[in-house]
């Protein structure tokens, strides 16, 4: 099961990951192994371009987004790229 981290913010966005069979912990947490991480806009200058390359785990800026193209982000880049 692949792990995300949600900034605590977006919790529909958590919950609809959640209920589609990701793990979910919140950003606080995100110092745990993760998969993806999941930030509304106004985090990505505290995260900046480190985050990638601390976690290796793809980083998805919520900005604008619904929960459900938040979702298909996630899972898009979550995959194996035989699927995508």
């Amino acid at each position: 099961m692949a792990r995300v981290a949600v900034e605590q913010s977006l919790s529909q966005i958590s919950k609809l990951l959640r209920d589609n069979g990701y793990d979910v912990v919140d950003l606080g947490n995100w110092q745990q192994v993760v998969d993806a991480v999941v930030i509304t806009g106004q985090d990505v200058n505290v995260l900046g371009d480190e985050s990638k390359t601390i976690t290796g785990a793809p980083v998805i800026n919520a900005e604008g987004m619904t929960a459900s193209e938040v979702f298909h982000a996630v899972h898009e880049r979550l995959s194996p790229t035989e699927h995508r």
